[in-house]
Formats: structure tokens, C-alpha cells, sequence
């Protein structure tokens, strides 16, 4: 009998430990000889721990699990979910990034290759840099760290930089609220993370890699650095990747907590010693970046999804989406919601029925006011907008955007001048002070809002103005996109902006 329980952190957090230790516990007990095999997340947080018992090769689900449950569910008397891929919020999910998430013992290197693990690395070896580049390329693979900007353009730039040492970074310091896709595939299906780097490797010419990781993942940090450790065990990494005779190592660096360091020139200060302040561009991280030298820095949804494009083709991979988004994206849902969790889709599918149908609406059954796409620095999205198209231009057509795809919904109770306010007091805190319009816009901001939530109806076209100041003067994303949230809070509720000094005393 194989049992199936997860380590994710989301699910440790809401007990897995227990249940799993409960289950080993309860099988002596009766005699019952049984595998307990710990995995990733399924992504379907609301179920969590979703335990998972193997029948005639089907998983079947049973959860939210308790120790309570165990003795029933070893009896076979505990009702259960049914087929795990039949649940409808994982049955109409299009798992390629995050196809072995959840499936099997994320560090178990031959299950890993049992399930299509290392055929892309493999191809790639035959491949000559520039061809990994084009495949790249045609792919149509755009950066899933928020800026979209084309994959096999930035690979291209550093295939083509002269020099004698190239570097791979991977941007794990997931720092957005309303996001934890990183954290689930390093944790569920880390060496997906570092095949991808590997090929990234061998694309442009690099040896070495680092994967900057937030100190806030203890489980990422263990599950990585023992991957890296089996990884070189059985040659994934070395100076002879998987016999090729061609060199690739990384190693894991650990971040102490900023969020400005999600910024890739910031987060390369940090690896370098210095403090985690922006650098004004250009030059690009590409042509001068890790420690002077060209560099890739992507996210970790990039580099992890490069292997499935290698194993099943370019073509395959853009056949997914919508216009110039193309694959798939992990939408992590939170927030007000009956079902929060990661969905992994393809580019397309209105806001609307992820929200009400995927999500099921609010947890407090509630309407929705406002729907927050992309962290602490994406616009905040009404109803009104719930036909747009999950995909990067349609977004932005709408003055929102992707980001890192996260969703955080929020029912008709939310006062959105708070919310506004809290966007600019996050900026104001979170600022590396580089640059004037971020260090003191935010800051005046807050101000300025109090202002309007005192009845200064005047305060409003300041704030405008600020908003304008930091979006054209500032040197990266978080003063240039904290205006986001502000203005769509601004455009999209003026009823709680609309504050007379007779109410706010």
C-alpha cells in the first residue's frame, strides 16, 4: 500500500507532518505493511494535507487530513475525495511546468527521470549553443518573474557577450504577496530547476550558477541543497554534465530578507557582498552583470519550465495561450476565496472565471470588489474588467498587469483608500533609497493620502502628480509600479476616496 504525503510547507504549516507520522504509526500498529512516500503539493492549498492512497495505480484523495482520521482512513472506512486528477480544480488544469509537483518524492532522482526528468537536458547536450537558443526562442518563453521581457532574447545577448566566465542566476527571492509558485516547484520538483539552469548553461557558454533564495524558505533552502548534493553524486552537475564532457555547477545563495533584492541588479549587489541597492542601467546584467560578467538572471518559472520545452519541442510549448503570451502561467490564488492554490493554465482565461468559478468566490460569500493581480505593485481589477484575458498585453490593456501571477481577491468590505495607502507605506518601507522619487515619493504618499482620508479633496490631484513622478523618475519596478494599485484604487472606487471632513472626524 503506497500513501502519499505531502512536505510542502503549506501543508507541514497545516499539519502533514503529523498525519504522515501518524500513518507510519497507525500501519505498524495493524501490521499493515505500507510506503509512505513524501511529495510535493498538488497546489489545492484548501485540501491540504492531502493525503493520497495508490489503488490499482490510481491516487485517491482524501483531506483536509487529520491525525484524528488516520485509524479510518487504514481501515478503508474514510470517505474520500475520489481520483486525485479528477478533482475538478486540478482536471482542467494544463500541468506542464508543475507536472511532477505533488507526483513524486521530490528528491528522488529516478522518478524524476521516470517521468520525463533529464530527456530535455539530454537533447540539449546535442544541441549546438545557438540552437538551444532558437528553441528557446520559437518557444515563445517569457519571464515569469513579472516583466515578460522574451527568454531567448536575454539568452541570446549573453550567448553573444564575449568573455571568459558567464553566469547563470536564478531569482528565487519571492518576495510578492499572494505568491508561492517558486516555493512550491523548488520544494515539489527542485531538480526541474536545475536541469533548466543547466541548459541555460549550455546555451550561453556559462560554468556556474547560483540560485538566490529568501531566507523566509527554510524547506526550499534543505530541499535544494540536497538536490544539488544528489545532483553532483550522480553527475546532473560537475565538470561532466551527464557525460557530455561539458561543465556546469551552482550552488544555493541565501538572501537576508529584502524585498528590493527581487530586483535582478539589486539581487546581484547582494550575491556580490554589497548592499542590496539598485544599479541604474545601462549596463544591462546581460553585457556586465555577476561580478562583471554577462549574466542570465531569471526567474525560477522560467528556468524551471525550460526542460518540458526541450523534452516535447518548441512547437508544442507555443500551441499553448494567447497572442504573444504563450505556455502556460501558475496563477496562485489567495486571498478572500473558498479555494486558494496554485492553477497552472495556459494564457487566456478570462479573470473573471478564475476568480469565481476556479476560485469559487469569496471564503466569506461576500461579492467582489476588487481583485489584485501581480503583488503588492499590481493594479487592483473591478468586475467590470473580469472579461480580460489572463495574458500580458490584454493586462496591460487594462492599465494591470501579470507580474508573477499572483491573485488576491478581496470582498466588498475592503476599503480601497487603505489599500492605496498601503501600497505607498510597502514602498516606503521596502525602498532600497537609490533614487529621490521612490525613497521620498513613497513617503510623501502616505502622506498625501492622509490628507484625502481627512476630507483634503485638493490632496487627490497631488497625488496624482506624485504618482506620475514616481512611475517616469524612478530607477526600477517598486517605485515605478507603486502607482499601479494607487491610481486603479483611485480610478476604479472614488466612492472611498470621496472622504468629507465632517466623516473623517
Amino acid at each position: 500500500m503506497k500513501v502519499y504525503v505531502p512536505r510542502d510547507s503549506a501543508a507541514k504549516a497545516l499539519g502533514a507532518d503529523a498525519v504522515a507520522s501518524a500513518i507510519a504509526y497507525g500501519a505498524e500498529a495493524r501490521g499493515i505493511d505500507v510506503t509512505v512516500i513524501r511529495t510535493g503539493s498538488r497546489g489545492m492549498v484548501w485540501l491540504e494535507p492531502l493525503v493520497e492512497v495508490e489503488r490499482d495505480g490510481v491516487r485517491h484523495g482524501y483531506g483536509p487530513m487529520t491525525p484524528a482520521d488516520v485509524p479510518a482512513l487504514l481501515d478503508g472506512t474514510l470517505d474520500g475525495l475520489g481520483p486525485v486528477e479528477e478533482i475538478p480544480f486540478f482536471a482542467r488544469q494544463t500541468r506542464l511546468t508543475f507536472a511532477r509537483c505533488g507526483v513524486i518524492d521530490p528528491l528522488d532522482l529516478d522518478a524524476y527521470a521516470a517521468h520525463g526528468g533529464l530527456v530535455g537536458l539530454r537533447r540539449a547536450i546535442a544541441m549546438t549553443g545557438q540552437q538551444i537558443v532558437d528553441e528557446v526562442k520559437d518557444s515563445g518563453l517569457r519571464g515569469r518573474g513579472g516583466a515578460g521581457f522574451p527568454t531567448g532574447i536575454k539568452w541570446q545577448t549573453v550567448h553573444d557577450a564575449p568573455a571568459d566566465q558567464k553566469y547563470i542566476v536564478c531569482n528565487a527571492d519571492e518576495g510578492d504577496s499572494g505568491t508561492f509558485a517558486d516555493r512550491m516547484i523548488m520544494e515539489g520538483d527542485p531538480f526541474t530547476l536545475i536541469e533548466g539552469m543547466a541548459i541555460a548553461g549550455l546555451a550561453v557558454g556559462a560554468t556556474r550558477g547560483y540560485v538566490y533564495l529568501r531566507s523566509e524558505y527554510p524547506d526550499a533552502i534543505t530541499v535544494m541543497q540536497e538536490a544539488l548534493r544528489i545532483g553532483r553524486a550522480r553527475g546532473l552537475l560537475g565538470a561532466d554534465v551527464l557525460g557530455s564532457g561539458r561543465a556546469f555547477d551552482m550552488e544555493i545563495r541565501v538572501g537576508a530578507g529584502a524585498y528590493v533584492c527581487g530586483e535582478e541588479t539589486s539581487l546581484l549587489n547582494s550575491m556580490e557582498g554589497k548592499r542590496g541597492v539598485v544599479r541604474a542601467k545601462p549596463p544591462l546584467p546581460a553585457i556586465e552583470g555577476f561580478l562583471g560578467r554577462p549574466t542570465v538572471v531569471n526567474n525560477v518559472i522560467s528556468l524551471a519550465t525550460v526542460p518540458v520545452i526541450f523534452e516535447r519541442g518548441a512547437q508544442h510549448y507555443a500551441d499553448f495561450g494567447l497572442g504573444r503570451s504563450r505556455g502556460t502561467m501558475p496563477v496562485q490564488i489567495a486571498g478572500n476565496v473558498k479555494r486558494g492554490g496554485l492553477f497552472e493554465t495556459a494564457f487566456g482565461l478570462p479573470l473573471g472565471e478564475l476568480v469565481e468559478d476556479v476560485a469559487g468566490g469569496t471564503a466569506s460569500g461576500r461579492p467582489v470588489k476588487a481583485v489584485q493581480v501581480g503583488g503588492p505593485l499590481g493594479a487592483y481589477m473591478p468586475p467590470e474588467t473580469f472579461e480580460t484575458p489572463f495574458a500580458y498585453e490584454e493586462f496591460d490593456g487594462q492599465g494591470g498587469l501579470i507580474g508573477h501571477a499572483g491573485v488576491v481577491v478581496f470582498d466588498d468590505t475592503a476599503d480601497m483608500l487603505q489599500m492605496a495607502r498601503f501600497a505607498m507605506e510597502f514602498c516606503a518601507v521596502e525602498s532600497c533609497g537609490k533614487c529621490t522619487p521612490c525613497r521620498i515619493g513613497a513617503v510623501r504618499g502616505v502622506e498625501t493620502i492622509d490628507r484625502i482620508a481627512e476630507g483634503d479633496a485638493a490632496a487627490k490631484d497631488l497625488l496624482v502628480d506624485l504618482c506620475d513622478t514616481m512611475t517616469d523618475g524612478s530607477l526600477c519596478a517598486l517605485g515605478g509600479l507603486t502607482p499601479y494599485p494607487v491610481l486603479s484604487a483611485m480610478r476604479n472606487y472614488p466612492e472611498d476616496f470621496a472622504r468629507s471632513k465632517e466623516a473623517a472626524e
